[in-house]
């Protein structure tokens, strides 16, 4: 049967997505121009922002740089956010678009030496409790000094090295088995997908106590999150003094988030607590055996200038020499010269796995001037700085948290200093309030924000990237995990600030 036009438009809609999907980003953007006309800007802004959540929820039914940048065009078209605002949004944010389009493609340069090192962390620390202890500590160390999405790139990698060597050989396994038996057929395919599923959820678990720990190291220094450099510019801070600032409200936490990690682990509840199935051990640890017997001087050598280029790397980053982005071009260009990368299309692939969510992010800052723009979180601003200086501080703290679990806590915490900067510069408020509320701020868009991915950039990278349909990590799942730590830290986090600042 001849297929028509119509059909074949619709069918070419957002692709293999299910039709409820399409049906539903259509409605969409219908309702948009018709809730503009009837309710005007300001609801239809607050609904936007919802549609734009719900693509995003369904990041593995389709990617989200479609249906988001649909909106966000239509958002620009019927005149709730002009052009000119998301090009300034993106170039507040260049720095982070500059770390997306080079960091990552460097830290691809170093799969070699990030699976070496990884697998021997992997295969000779066999407590899984001890390990997810060591990802989460690591990932808060490296974040308080590089960034966290960096550590997130290096995150994903790994996990991607793992999941490709298991699967290469589970596979090739069970075709060679195929060939010669078929009786057994169902039985092999039966174990290998539970054994899948048991790496699945060991790789979850421990990327996902890596990405939390990034939050818990990113907000204890001044350049671990791009927000806390906005802050402590604005509050005119140095390195020390933001450190020690913080830390009444950052230690608790930091030690309270750590303890999370292994009461999670030993309760097994909210998808955490899978080990290693013996199974996929064991073929990680053929894998090692093979690499080393196949080790060459040519593959050493090759291990030697990565091993070189990342404490390169690590220096250039913790005492900020250059923009994150532009050391992440140092990265690549010191790694494809010293290890023989000379070909076009062998650097290209290595820009894959950013660019896509670097036009998600230029998408996501269309919505933020809408957001600018429409005014939607003025009546929160408004009434917070209306509250008594006593409890001011703590209700910053919750108003940042929720606003961040929607909305990009960098711009959330640009809105908020900057009105608490023009209220001191008015008199309304004196310096050593002005320093409390923003402690406040930092902390509130740093740490109830690992509720959601969209309150993290590290935690919708890692949702968007091309590990999380592998290991099964969708939205949903990411927010159940996160809810427990949510919880921790958003409390411990509320509770350092009225007690302590």
């Amino acid at each position: 049967m001849q297929e028509t036009t119509s059909q074949a438009l619709w069918h070419n809609f957002l692709g293999p997505s299910p039709v409820w999907y399409k049906q539903s980003i259509i409605a969409f953007l219908i309702l948009n121009p018709i809730l503009l006309f009837t309710l005007g800007p300001f609801f239809t802004g607050w609904v936007l922002i919802g549609e734009f959540i719900f693509t995003l929820a369904l990041a593995l039914r389709c990617y989200p740089l479609q249906p988001g940048g649909l909106l966000a065009i239509e958002a620009i078209v019927i005149g709730m956010a002009d052009p000119h605002t998301v090009f300034h949004e993106a170039e507040a944010n260049f720095e982070v678009i500059l770390l997306l389009m080079f960091m990552v493609a460097g830290i691809y340069f170093m799969k070699d030496l990030l699976l070496f090192v990884f697998t021997k962390i992997l295969l000779n620390v066999k407590s899984k409790k001890v390990l997810s202890l060591l990802f989460s500590l690591v990932a808060a160390v490296l974040s308080a000094f590089l960034d966290a999405l960096t550590v997130t790139a290096v995150l994903i990698s790994v996990g991607v090295g793992f999941y490709a060597v298991y699967h290469k050989v589970a596979s090739g396994k069970h075709h060679s088995h195929d060939d010669h038996d078929h009786g057994n057929d169902d039985e092999i395919t039966d174990t290998h997908h539970e054994d899948l599923e048991g790496f699945r959820a060991f790789l979850r678990s421990l990327l996902m106590h890596g990405a939390v720990g990034t939050a818990l190291g990113g907000v204890c220094t001044l350049v671990g999150e791009p927000q806390n450099l906005l802050i402590a510019t604005v509050a005119s801070w140095d390195f020390q003094e933001f450190f020690l600032l913080m830390a009444p409200v950052t230690m608790p936490v930091l030690a309270c988030g750590l303890l999370t990690c292994l009461a999670l682990e030993a309760s097994g509840k909210f998808g955490y607590g899978a080990t290693l199935p013996p199974k996929v051990r064991a073929v990680l640890e053929e894998f090692e055996a093979r690499e080393s017997a196949k080790a060459s001087p040519r593959s050493n050598a090759k291990l030697v200038i990565q091993a070189i280029v990342a404490v390169i790397l690590v220096v250039g980053l913790a005492l900020h020499l250059a923009a994150v982005g532009l050391i992440g071009l140092l990265v690549i260009v010191l790694l494809t010269a010293f290890n023989g990368i000379t070909e076009e299309h062998q650097i290209g692939h290595a820009f894959e796995e950013a660019l896509p969510f670097t036009a998600l992010l230029v998408v996501f800052f269309a919505i933020v001037a809408v957001i600018h723009e429409q005014h939607l979180f003025t009546p929160v601003i408004e009434w917070v700085l209306h509250q008594d200086s006593g409890i001011r501080p703590a209700m910053f703290f919750v108003a940042n948290g929720v606003l961040s679990m929607i909305s990009d806590n960098v711009f959330v915490a640009t809105v908020y200093i900057n009105e608490v900067k023009m209220a001191l510069d008015a008199g309304e408020i004196t310096r050593t309030e002005f320093d409390q509320l923003a402690v406040a701020i930092n902390t509130g868009t740093n740490l109830p924000s690992v509720a959601t991915p969209n309150g993290q950039a590290a935690f919708l990278f890692l949702l968007t990237s091309a590990l999380a349909p592998l290991i099964r990590l969708s939205y949903g799942r990411m927010v159940v995990m996160a809810l427990p730590y949510t919880l921790v830290l958003g409390g411990v986090g509320l509770a350092g600030v009225y007690l302590f600042i």
